[in-house]
């Protein structure tokens, strides 16, 4: 094709070639051909720079929980935009943000601000083990955390190298990671008590915290169970060691969190995505006690902490409007219409008769090309034919002008109604006819 033939987006991609590693900044954008490019985002729509207009489910993964450009943050932030970005001060807005989410939250005793999910999740890590004075942290097999060292173990784990079920191996995801960073993390199964306690209890003198997210993305969207919380809960009173759950995509779950489904509530929590109203944004919250190592007036500080752009008054104005918006009737009103998008989902599967199931909970939903629903990781994990089935389904949901999630999950936003979901029901049922033939 020549260059005159080619679109905006593919021509854009060349030039990405010439400046970004794979043309891309973010793996998850990239595509082939080519990645799509966004001219604007407005609600619930994205239009790209071919002039597609599409209904966006991925919300940049999770965390628009509001939709693209919603007047109010916009009005909030340009105000704030003119008054300056970022400062050496501490700001007022940060303030009326920690007081919000505190008052939000039972188990947010205190706060601090960071920049990202992954900075939130290494932050709970290393003050666990300033608190505890322990080095090893233990995570449930497959779990995305973040990028830090230790929260990535076991992510991309597969059956070449996981081990038996019952003692799942500590598997790097990038290369080049020290085998002391894999011998400080135990992998454990996920929503298996019996098996995880009993790999927990090999070495609890060491075990700083045991990290969970409590409806891990990756690992197939399946919510844990109250036992399987419960039992952390009182295998870390027993050794000492804390509970720290990861809600950077949990968090919109319910009015206080996924956290609010179980009995037991953790000793930290990382946050990050939807808080932030658009912007970059991460938070850890927890016991007051936990939350001392990182106060400065102390003498003996433990955690010595800080971040340049961390609480910027641009993120806390956004996330301060987001998060009052979100109140507990938006909250209820976005997870009854994501009720009625399984009910859709699971009546386009039986339409169509394809092999497919839902997981899921609050507002967000995954799709798998399984008869039965998966229960962790190993039985959700893809093989290589059924990733490129997936992969043929996002791609066929584009052509019927809807936006997944690669993995073919979905996250509501507020500004969605059952029309948008009705939609989505539509293109499924088309979706799913032009792959059925490939099962």
């Amino acid at each position: 094709m020549s260059g005159d033939q080619l679109s905006r987006s593919e021509k854009l991609y060349q030039e990405a070639l010439d400046v970004l590693p794979g043309g891309v900044s973010r793996n998850a954008v990239f595509r082939r051909p080519h990645p799509f490019y966004v001219s604007k985002g407005a609600g619930a729509y994205l239009y790209d720079l071919d002039r597609k207009q599409c209904l966006d489910f991925a919300n940049n993964m999770a965390s628009l929980i509001h939709g693209h450009a919603y007047p109010p943050i916009v009005a909030a932030v340009v105000e704030q935009l003119q008054k300056g970005t970022a400062f050496t001060m501490a700001t007022e807005v940060e303030v009326r943000f920690a007081q919000l989410l505190c008052e939000r939250v039972p188990s947010f005793e205190k706060i601090r601000f960071v920049n990202s999910g992954t900075e939130a999740v290494m932050c709970c890590i290393k003050a666990a083990r300033a608190f505890t004075g322990k080095r090893k942290i233990a995570k449930t097999e497959g779990a995305y955390h973040g990028g830090y060292d230790f929260a990535e173990v076991s992510q991309t784990a597969n059956p070449t190298n996981w081990g038996d079920a019952s003692r799942p191996a500590s598997i790097p995801t990038v290369a080049g990671t020290p085998k002391g960073v894999l011998d400080d993390v135990q992998v454990v199964p996920f929503n298996d008590s019996e098996r995880a306690l009993a790999i927990l209890n090999e070495s609890p003198e060491d075990i700083a915290c045991v990290l969970l997210d409590p409806m891990p993305h990756r690992a197939g969207l399946i919510p844990a169970t109250n036992e399987f919380v419960n039992d952390l809960r009182k295998w870390c009173d027993q050794h000492g060691a804390l509970l720290v759950f990861d809600e950077v995509i949990t968090f919109r779950s319910t009015y206080t969190g996924a956290q609010g489904w179980f009995d037991a509530k953790p000793d930290l929590t990382a946050l990050g995505k939807m808080i932030g109203g658009g912007f970059p944004v991460g938070a850890l919250a927890g016991r007051d006690e936990v939350m001392a190592v990182l106060d400065p007036r102390q003498e003996n500080i433990l955690y010595p902490h800080s971040g340049t752009f961390s609480a910027n008054p641009i993120t806390m104005t956004a996330g301060l409007i987001a998060m009052e918006h979100f109140d507990k009737a938006a909250v209820d009103r976005l997870n009854k219409l994501a009720d009625y998008a399984r009910q859709t989902i699971n009546d386009a599967i039986q339409t169509t008769g394809v092999p497919a199931c839902v997981s899921g909970g609050g507002s967000m939903l995954r799709i798998h090309l399984k008869k039965q629903l998966p229960g962790e990781y190993r039985s959700a994990y893809l093989d290589k034919q059924e990733t490129q089935l997936l992969k043929k389904l996002v791609d066929e949901l584009y052509v019927e002008h809807i936006m997944a999630i690669n993995s073919c999950s979905f996250t509501l936003s507020t500004v969605m109604t059952e029309k948008e979901i009705e939609h989505l029901g539509r293109a499924l049922v088309a979706a799913f006819h032009k792959i059925k033939s490939l099962f």
